[in-house]
């Protein structure tokens, strides 16, 4: 597994880090209600990237599914925001962070790439969650540090003033000094938050290992229901709960209806020849042979026998 090419982990490190940026850059502009909204770009980029690169095609249900979850969590997101909310910021800022998803799908679809030529190049073994996200995130850190005197105009931050922020955010990570009575909860909460974010990364990368990358995408979008819901109850530091907006109910229920649709497999599937993955996007084989599916060729090979 250590002997797998790098050149696409080194990929793996630049996207995640191009779309950290300016997903963060975006973020500290744009209203909270609009970032899940532009979020469900991801999902239309993933269909599109795992259609031109995967050679994966999708059914009507299929589609029809996503387009669902899609207004599923517009309606729970909508629901309590406020008019003009994706405009008040600036069309540059909307833009730019439809850009990071684009960005985190070409990610996810790469790393599917992975899986299927790993299952190939160790005849038939699979490789390490922990290889993938280790190399990923080094690369990932590395190019962060490489791009800073770029990131840091981006973020509104002088190059110049650079050292000093990094030192007061040293100093809030800790709770000591100054910076002591603006970051409550520190460090407890920034070590958990980066626990809690470990354990759902590789939650989803084992999901994309043994799925796809729109599976993992779907499920990764159920939790923005569930994330609205926790903010609802009385928690340490999150100040007054809030209630649940009028259409939260119904945006949930038609995002859980749009996701039954999608893994729904109509009767006469069972008949049908063509390859297709666990949760049925069929997958074409491209000129290498690549993105055909290794239980698929053994089935052939049995079938032959």
């Amino acid at each position: 597994m250590l002997s797998l090419p790098k050149s696409p982990l080194i990929a793996i490190g630049l996207l995640e880090a191009l779309a950290a940026a300016s997903g963060m850059a975006a973020g500290a502009i744009l209203s909270g209600a609009a970032i899940p909204v532009l979020s469900q770009s991801f999902l239309v980029w993933q269909l599109v990237l795992s259609y031109i690169f995967l050679g994966r095609r999708y059914r009507f249900n299929q589609l029809f599914g996503c387009f669902l979850v899609a207004v599923g969590v517009i309606i729970t997101v909508a629901s309590g925001s406020g008019t003009g909310s994706l405009m008040e910021a600036g069309i540059f800022w909307s833009i730019l962070m439809i850009i990071s998803f684009l960005l985190q799908a070409a990610d996810t679809v790469l790393k599917e790439t992975i899986f299927l030529d790993a299952a190939q190049r160790l005849k038939g073994g699979t490789v390490d969650l922990f290889v993938i996200n280790s190399y990923g995130s080094a690369y990932q850190a590395a190019f962060i540090c490489i791009l800073l005197p770029f990131l840091s105009n981006l973020w509104g931050i002088p190059f110049g003033q650079l050292l000093n922020y990094l030192k007061d955010g040293a100093a809030c990570f800790l709770n000591v000094g100054a910076m002591s009575n603006r970051c409550n909860g520190a460090p407890l909460l920034p070590v958990l938050f980066v626990i809690v974010n470990m354990g759902f990364n590789i939650s989803l990368l084992h999901l994309l290992k043994i799925s796809s990358a729109v599976v993992s995408c779907l499920a990764s979008t159920l939790s923005v229901p569930i994330s609205v819901y926790f903010f609802t109850l009385p928690l340490p530091y999150l100040g007054v709960a809030t209630s649940l907006p009028p259409g939260f109910v119904a945006g949930t229920i038609v995002l859980v209806v749009g996701l039954l649709i999608y893994i729904w497999r109509p009767s006469n599937s069972s008949s049908n020849p063509s390859p297709t993955d666990d949760f049925g996007a069929e997958r074409i084989r491209g000129n290498n042979g690549c993105t055909c599916p290794v239980f698929f060729k053994k089935m052939r090979k049995k079938a032959a026998y």
